[in-house]
């Protein structure tokens, strides 16, 4: 079983920025596809942001040149920034780890408003 831990969420103002984190529970990380998705309220869940084993990248329109995934082997991490974030980025975000079996995290909060 792996358990993921998301933080960094929380309330920020049109065009600010966060950066969340996920941390796997143990060492699987260096093979499987991480991935960050969000779920707004009424909403079905999406994916907002993809990075494979080797790195490579792929993300929502609706965040292109906004955010940027990226992870860390070493510390079992993948981290999202989002920056010029906008109302409509409002949601919980989970972060999501494919390898064998998939395993969700918890999600964490982001409000964007003023």
């Amino acid at each position: 079983q792996v358990q993921l831990v998301e933080s960094g969420g929380g309330l920020v103002q049109p065009g600010g920025s966060l950066r969340l984190s996920c941390a796997a529970s143990r060492s699987i990380f260096s093979g499987v596809l991480m991935a960050w998705y969000r779920q707004a309220p009424g909403q079905q869940r999406e994916s907002v942001a993809v990075i494979t084993s080797s790195g490579s990248t792929n993300y929502a329109d609706s965040v292109k040149g906004r955010f940027t995934i990226s992870r860390d082997n070493a510390k079992n991490t993948v981290y999202l920034q989002m920056n010029s974030l906008k109302p409509e980025d409002t949601a919980v975000y989970y972060c999501m780890l494919r390898g064998i079996a998939t395993y969700w995290g918890q999600g964490t909060q982001v409000t964007v408003s003023s």
